[in-house]
């Protein structure tokens, strides 16, 4: 279950900034990186579930993690997310978990199978200040790009509200039907993309 934010695209993040030295004490002072794009650790599980909260129960009335679930799923996989650091700040981010069967199930929802081929990608969010930035196109071609370098990894799924279809459609997901999770009342579209294919359509896409 994701959400997502558009809007225009932006310039590629700059690399890590080292520190730099203070001239008068000649200290070394750190500086936090610009941009930084990093796999997330059980550390950042709070900060995740803040932005979570705000975009989803909002919207939904739910959230498709929970702070015990993020720890949870940055324990056992932290390999499988990505989040987006804007001088030390957590402004997007990807949670995803391996999964080992054609299409989803409501045993998906708790589960990672480490010896699955499908990445199902759980929670795709934006802070709310910087949403309308195209962050969330950006990040998704992120993170798709380095599920590509992955030779265990085959496929990507995820579940989303139907209006949100011809975003997802834009990364190379494909509709595959009704999702056969269902929460409370809401229900749900799932979509698959192989991921043997990645390169050539980010390179079509113009990203």
């Amino acid at each position: 279950m994701s959400t997502q934010s558009t809007g225009h695209r932006e310039p590629k993040a700059s690399p890590l900034q080292p520190g730099i030295l203070k001239a008068p004490g000649r200290q070394r002072r750190h500086t936090l990186p610009a941009s930084e794009f990093r796999c997330l650790t059980p550390e950042d599980a709070t900060s995740v579930f803040e932005i979570e909260r705000e975009a989803f129960i909002s919207v939904l009335g739910i959230c498709p993690l929970y702070l015990d679930e993020i720890k949870h799923f940055l324990t056992l996989c932290p390999e499988l997310s990505m989040g987006w650091f804007q001088e030390g700040r957590l402004v997007a981010f990807i949670i995803a978990s391996l999964w080992d069967q054609e299409k989803l199930t409501q045993e998906s929802m708790a589960l990672h199978r480490p010896g699955g081929h499908t990445a199902h990608l759980r929670a795709l969010a934006v802070h709310r200040t910087f949403r309308g930035q195209g962050k969330g196109v950006i990040l998704m071609w992120r993170f798709l790009q380095y599920l590509g370098g992955q030779p265990a990894v085959h496929r990507a799924v995820l579940m989303c509200e139907d209006r949100l279809v011809p975003f997802y459609q834009k990364f190379g997901f494909h509709l595959v039907g009704p999702c056969a999770i269902t929460l409370g009342s809401l229900t749900f579209a799932e979509l698959q993309r192989s991921m043997r294919d990645h390169a050539s359509r980010r390179r079509n896409s113009g990203c």
